[in-house]
């Protein structure tokens, strides 16, 4: 069962801060944002103001520079003992939580502010919806109701690329997802090219490996990750959100002919809100109990936010 607000049992492991005291820990970073800035990287519906952004996000991309730093400083050592240059190796930061908790916003501000730190320019993100299969291979195995449920991405794709990625490869291609059309777009890709940081978002990125009987072990995505974030809130409020989502997009991207959704926009507003909350319960609410939540004490840090949408707590893992 999910946790009230609260209920910090789980987090044992974890120093808990408010969102005031660990903006405290920003120092005197500067923030390097505009308000302009932050209008291209909002999410639909998004709220998020340049003041969260210096609270929650500036000490993150602060702390998150200095375990850069000594990652960097150790491959260096390490040439130094091998008596050789070793290949580029990126620092992968995983960002992870439910549908319409934040998460996209989250990975577009944290890549902004760490590719702003001088010693690590090169900054990429994927998302993990590029490695879901394509909507015709989802309706042949009948998953197009657990779309966003493990069983629907091409996981051994997606391994593939982080093991490329993490090996230091050149230019290791991602696919891409247009969620316009609710599917990936044939033939378009994304390719990192050694980064200093790569940050992967998703759904289910936290899980660990679930092995089938008589499987072999291997490495799982989480396992790639050098730190990992969990966007949380009570599920009440998430639902409120996804539902919100909705009904703007009904009024705005769903009028498009061309749009996956299209149908929906012809809906009244009560009728769009009973499909709304149908959808959310019946797959997103699913997914959130059975493989999303239960990884939340997987993370390195659990952004925890309130009803307003703005983070209030910030959960960050004992080392």
């Amino acid at each position: 069962m999910p946790l009230s607000g609260n209920d910090t049992t789980f987090l044992s492991p974890f120093r808990h801060f408010t969102s005031q005291a660990w903006g405290e820990l920003r120092k005197d970073t500067p923030l390097p944002l505009s308000e302009a800035e932050l209008e291209e990287l909002r999410g639909f519906g998004e709220r998020i103001s340049l003041d969260e952004v210096s609270e929650i996000f500036l000490p993150l991309s602060r702390l998150l520079n200095l375990y850069v730093g000594e990652t960097q400083e150790l491959y260096r050592v390490t040439s130094d003992f091998l008596g050789r240059e070793q290949d580029k190796v990126p620092y992968i930061v995983g960002v992870a939580g439910s549908v319409a908790s934040g998460k996209s916003t989250t990975a577009r501000i944290l890549r902004t502010l760490l590719a702003r730190w001088p010693n690590h320019p090169k900054v990429d993100l994927i998302t993990t919806d590029g490695f879901l299969y394509p909507t015709r291979v989802l309706e042949e195995r009948g998953l197009m109701q657990r779309k966003g449920f493990p069983e629907s991405f091409d996981i051994k794709r997606l391994l593939r690329f982080l093991s490329d990625v993490k090996a230091g490869s050149r230019n290791v291609e991602a696919p891409v997802y247009s969620h316009f059309t609710y599917d990936i777009l044939p033939g378009e890709t994304i390719t990192v090219d050694q980064p200093d940081i790569l940050i992967v978002e998703g759904l289910n990125v936290l899980q660990p490996w679930k092995p089938a009987e008589g499987d072999e072990p291997q490495p799982f995505v989480s396992d790639f990750f050098d730190f990992s974030i969990y966007l949380d809130a009570d599920e009440e409020a998430i639902r409120r959100w996804f539902i919100e989502r909705f009904i703007s997009l009904r009024r705005t991207s769903f009028k498009d002919p061309a749009a996956y959704f299209h149908r929906y926009s012809k809906l009244t507003e009560n009728e769009a809100i009973e499909t709304a909350d149908s959808i959310w319960t019946s797959i997103n609410l699913a997914n959130l109990h059975k493989n999303i939540l239960p990884t939340r004490q997987r993370a390195d840090l659990i952004l925890r936010k309130g009803d307003d949408h703005r983070i209030r707590d910030v959960f960050l893992r004992k080392i």
